[in-house]
């Protein structure tokens, strides 16, 4: 079988990354295309992964549609050339759209159910649409619900685990606490007009009184921040995660990246409160907090930072979580298997 998947976010490549190895070792044909967005192609670099890049991530909503338009069309020739079975990608406007004018079958996956003009462009065309259980809309009967979350396609203990001299090669302590603040571009379809961290400077000067802080950004940082970015690769993300006392920032994957990896976790946004992923994680499980107010989420992790069995409660909470999740990289497998069998039929 020849799946083609399309990756639009350095998240993305996290989530195929399993997939696409697994499916090779089957003896599957996969050819990756991606959009040039914040670290993904240093990402795919860093994996090994050959792939064509199809466009640049653009400003505002006039430049994101002309992008979509300019991928739709690069997408199409290149998958003409590939014929590839299957087309995939997460919340993808652009896989959806080509899969449909070549009559071949599309997986999405969404766990975003406030993107509405990806969803608009996106999910009428799609053959399947996969979404967490937590995930609030009902899309009918293309949706396919699963007890899990994006992010243990590549945190799950079956796939994660931690570098045990990442600490060292900080030249920290593995007693010693780290804070990790993460700040996003907002330059999403669904991230128009909304904001996040708004005291950044004051955010890292108050919490490094109670360890040391490291800054991860999308966009430039004032002067007084710059001394505070951490210089790790790309990959290594997730044992900054791992090891971290605290996560506090705008960035919604890496805050439910922290929560599965253990680490207390702090997302501030003015979208709170539209993500089923999140209610869940704050609500069912404890493992992370959100704020539209950057006061009261500075506020909030000064009270966790004081709780010195902080990151032990996040421990149990955690390994209660992942007893109740699935698998989701081995459920992904078992419907492209599928797929492949049928088609052989």
């Amino acid at each position: 079988m020849k799946v083609l998947i399309d990756i639009g976010h350095p998240g993305h490549v996290h989530f195929f990354k399993n997939i696409a190895w697994a499916m090779e070792k089957n003896g599957h044909e996969v050819l990756v295309t991606a959009r040039e967005k914040d670290v993904t192609i240093n990402l795919l670099d860093s994996y090994g992964f050959n792939y064509e890049v199809l466009s640049k991530m653009g400003a505002g909503k006039g430049n994101l549609m002309k992008e979509w338009a300019g991928r739709d069309f690069k997408l199409l020739k290149i998958a003409r050339k590939f014929n590839p079975d299957v087309l995939t990608g997460i919340l993808n406007p652009c896989v959806a759209h080509v899969a449909w004018l070549m009559h071949k079958k599309s997986l999405i996956f969404t766990d975003t159910e406030h993107a509405k003009l990806a969803n608009r462009a996106t999910l009428p065309f799609a053959d399947m649409v996969f979404t967490p259980t937590s995930y609030a809309h009902d899309i009918g009967k293309k949706q396919v619900r699963y007890n899990g979350y994006h992010e243990l396609a590549y945190l799950h203990p079956a796939y994660f685990r931690p570098n045990p001299d990442f600490l060292s090669s900080l030249n920290l302590d593995e007693g010693e606490r780290i804070i990790v603040l993460r700040f996003v571009s907002w330059g999403a379809s669904h991230d128009v007009g909304q904001h996040g961290v708004t005291n950044k400077l004051e955010m890292a000067l108050e919490l490094e009184k109670y360890g040391k802080v490291f800054i991860t950004s999308e966009h430039k940082l004032q002067p007084e921040l710059e001394k505070y970015r951490v210089n790790i690769r790309p990959d290594e993300l997730h044992d900054l995660l791992y090891y971290a006392s605290l996560y506090i920032g705008d960035g919604g994957t890496t805050a439910v990246e922290s929560a599965l990896l253990g680490t207390p976790s702090i997302y501030v946004s003015s979208l709170v409160g539209t993500m089923g992923n999140f209610k869940e994680l704050e609500e069912k499980y404890g493992l992370m907090y959100s704020f539209s107010d950057s006061g009261q989420a500075l506020q909030k992790a000064v009270e966790i930072l004081g709780n010195k069995q902080a990151k032990l409660e996040w421990g149990v909470k955690r390994d209660q979580l992942m007893q109740e999740k699935i698998d989701v990289t081995g459920f992904v497998l078992a419907y492209l298997d599928l797929i492949s069998s049928q088609a052989r039929t």
